[in-house]
């Protein structure tokens, strides 16, 4: 059976108790995962920590869009990488690009020393670069430990061949954690494919319950009775990792 480290990526408190129960040996903890994925709120950090009983790796992240941020976002960045060492968290993750969208280099490496003794992971800006060999040697140099990517593409499974190929190419001077858009059906043949050993997911599925209010009382495009939400079921994070162990 594979050694597989599987980390959930959350952005809620019950999802982190979710990753417990499941079985997942660390959280990334977000917010706002439609838009990517944001820096997530003193309050969310400081419980997930506090309740979930995992390690906890803080997106810094500071707004949507692209990677290239001004100096003004990096101070941000700066600011809530010092903010999360003081909640517990045990590592960072970030991502940060150059005009041409190669790895910014210089500034992550500042990222990097100010994070330490924290673990940290360079996220899927990496995915954007427009050489991933390249890039992985950027990452390397940079001194992140780990490197979330889909291989270049929008989702795991089109990216299976680039992933194998970034996995045999870090050769154990990273770790190379799959993840964007791995789905339940797709992890042993993934797990199989890339011979990776880490894996990131959100292993999220749409619940809708009932409102209070009238459809009336709302904007034309709320014309349900009912609002959805994404949660979590640890049988799900459970699954999944049995597939990848088992693969």
């Amino acid at each position: 059976m594979r050694n597989i480290i599987f980390e959930l990526c959350s952005e809620t408190i019950d999802a982190c108790i979710a990753a417990r129960e499941g079985g997942a040996a660390r959280i990334e903890l977000c917010s706002a995962l439609s838009e990517g994925g944001l820096t997530p709120s003193h309050g969310l950090i400081r419980d997930a920590v506090l309740l979930s009983g995992l390690p906890i790796h803080g997106l810094v992240r500071p707004r949507g869009g692209d990677f290239l941020y001004s100096d003004a976002e990096v101070a941000i960045m700066r600011e809530d990488i010092v903010h999360m060492k003081s909640l517990g968290v045990s590592g960072v993750v970030l991502g940060l690009l150059k005009e041409d969208g190669s790895v910014d280099r210089e500034r992550t490496q500042e990222l990097v020393r100010l994070a330490r003794p924290l673990e940290v992971t360079f996220h899927r800006a990496f995915d954007s670069t427009p050489s991933l060999e390249q890039a992985l040697e950027d990452v390397i140099a940079t001194g992140c430990d780990r490197l979330l990517t889909s291989g270049g593409q929008p989702d795991v499974v089109t990216g299976a061949a680039s992933l194998a190929k970034l996995v045999a190419q870090a050769a154990g001077r990273i770790e190379i954690a799959i993840g964007g858009g791995l789905r339940l059906q797709d992890a042993a043949a993934l797990a199989r494919l890339t011979g990776a050993q880490h894996f990131h997911g959100s292993m999220r599925s749409k619940h809708s319950e009932p409102t209070l209010y009238s459809p009336s009382e709302v904007a034309s495009d709320h014309a349900s009775r009912s609002k959805t939400h994404y949660a979590v079921a640890p049988d799900a994070v459970r699954t999944i990792i049995e597939r990848l162990r088992n693969a």
